[in-house]
């Protein structure tokens, strides 16, 4: 599957109204930790490596150019270690944790959220409160192939125009970086992906 979403910038007025007549599909409190080189191979390249409760995981960009010109985000969700080690080139052979520790890859950012997600239509809307303070609302579809992105791209830029939301947010993961890994966020910032 293919994941298309946006961020966008809410107000707790505006939650108040997206939730109207949408249902609570769960809420829970996880923890991520995300990993890279020291020379940032892999979110330079918008490859996003975490575990996920101690379950590593994966995001793989599908759309291509900067940052800013991009109307959404795309990503493959690799959930499989043997996924995750054939896309990075990694040993199969070993357990992915020590194969990712051997090429170089440690946690740069732990981030604890606590999630509400809720189904509007086909719609999901996740609404994250981290623990360093930041809050982020998210309109996410699912696709099963690559020609229907444009689709659900459409129709999330749509649903942020019908419900009068800004577009203009970063993920949590940049703004834990512009907070407090500046020499981080200013690297992927010049290779356009913040």
């Amino acid at each position: 599957m293919i994941e298309v979403e946006k961020n966008f910038a809410v107000t707790a007025k505006d939650k108040a109204r997206l939730i109207e007549g949408a249902v609570l599909l769960y809420k829970k409190v996880f923890t991520d930790v995300y990993y890279d080189s020291p020379d940032y191979a892999l979110t330079g390249k918008d490859f996003w490596l975490r575990t996920r409760e101690g379950k590593f995981e994966l995001k793989v960009p599908q759309n291509v150019g900067h940052i800013s010109e991009r109307a959404t985000d795309q990503y493959e969700e690799l959930e499989t270690d043997a996924e995750i080690a054939h896309e990075l080139g990694l040993s199969a052979e070993k357990p992915l944790a020590e194969a990712i520790k051997e090429k170089g890859f440690t946690p740069f950012a732990t981030i604890t959220t606590t999630r509400a997600r809720y189904q509007k239509g086909d719609f999901h809307l996740d609404f994250d409160e981290m623990d360093f303070g930041f809050i982020a609302f998210e309109v996410e579809l699912m696709v099963e192939k690559p020609q229907d992105i444009a689709e659900a791209e459409k129709r999330i830029l749509e649903f942020g125009v019908a419900h009068g939301i800004n577009p203009e947010s970063a993920g949590k993961v940049i703004e834990y970086l512009r907070r407090y890994r500046p020499e981080h966020f200013a690297f992927l910032k010049s290779r356009g992906v913040a």
